[in-house]
């Protein structure tokens, strides 16, 4: 079970590594006035701009911990995983940082302008199988075969404890926080910053937001239960996994009050909206928070002041 000694460790460790992305506050007059639905009272937000992360997203916290954990004679082979984009370029700023080798293996529902990003930075990168959970069958069996050392994006603890650092981070730069809205998508993210937060905060609440075609976690905390589902059905392809793993479930069952459901209409109508009135260039997965407010899905208790990780870059808004 993690600790609040394994995310102080985590970020003291990775910080050489890392920027302390800043938290740019959106009052609710402001958003109110630009986008309203339904007679909804917006909270003040404060947006955790991990857009602007090293690599382009949060992925690069969790990949560097997980590679500085590693044993020399592990990471003699190199660095191979499977991602949906984010975690790769994750794992590609740490083997730089430690100058080993580095393989990548993508699903081909990738968007092409990650897979372009991935080729562009001249390390190997494989298209396997339709879904992330495929790809990451493969980035397995070449670790075996090959000796490199995998990093999993997402049920891996030090991963987790990389992605928590953000908490640790976010309630130092703001501590009057009321509520922690987290994308999800195989949950190493929520899984770190709920477990690091309510450390920290007891009283805080964590929301998880995932998309209507593909609610991993939602269905798995629903039954108490990893659940497969039979299959995924969205554009924000880096919350797409078919199955999370029983740790994240385990944590996210925990310390996350409740998770709800966003459509991809709804999650780039949020994009678009932080593009034209906050100039914020995000992918899809990056605008699930926002989407989750402008659509009134925090539920009937008041928010208050509300943190919203913004997690990835992207052009889904422009």
């Amino acid at each position: 079970m993690l600790q609040l000694q394994d995310f102080r460790a985590a970020r003291r460790l990775i910080s050489p590594h890392m920027r302390v992305t800043p938290v740019f506050a959106i009052g609710q007059p402001d958003f109110g006035a630009v986008y309203k639905n339904g007679g909804v009272t917006f909270p003040d937000l404060f947006l955790k701009l991990e857009n602007l992360q090293i690599s382009g997203s949060f992925k690069a916290r969790g990949a560097m911990n997980a590679a500085l954990n590693l044993e020399g004679d592990v990471l003699k082979n190199g660095l191979v995983t499977a991602s949906g984009g984010n975690h790769g370029m994750g794992v590609i700023n740490a083997a730089r940082v430690l100058n080993v080798p580095v393989k990548i293996f993508l699903p081909t529902n990738t968007p092409k302008p990650k897979v372009t990003k991935l080729r562009k930075s001249g390390v190997d990168v494989t298209l396997y199988g339709a879904v992330w959970d495929e790809a990451n069958h493969a980035a397995i069996a070449h670790a075996r075969e090959t000796g490199m050392a995998y990093i999993h994006p997402f049920a891996d603890p030090n991963v987790i404890a990389g992605q928590g650092t953000i908490a640790l981070e976010l309630l130092e730069q703001r501590a009057d926080l009321d509520t922690l809205v987290v994308a999800v998508g195989g949950g190493g993210l929520i899984s770190g910053v709920a477990t690091a937060a309510k450390m920290m905060r007891p009283g805080i609440r964590i929301i998880g937001v995932e998309p209507v075609g593909a609610p991993t976690l939602f269905e798995s905390l629903k039954n108490n239960e990893v659940v497969t589902l039979p299959s995924v059905n969205t554009a924000a392809t880096s919350l797409a996994p078919r199955q999370s793993s029983a740790l994240n479930v385990d944590l996210i069952g925990k310390n996350v009050d409740r998770i709800v459901l966003v459509s991809d209409d709804e999650m780039r109508a949020a994009a678009g909206w932080m593009w034209r009135d906050l100039g914020l260039s995000v992918e899809l997965s990056a605008a699930a928070g926002i989407a989750a407010v402008m659509q009134g899905r925090l539920g009937d208790i008041d928010p208050g002041k509300t943190g919203i990780i913004v997690c990835g870059t992207g052009t889904d808004g422009q």
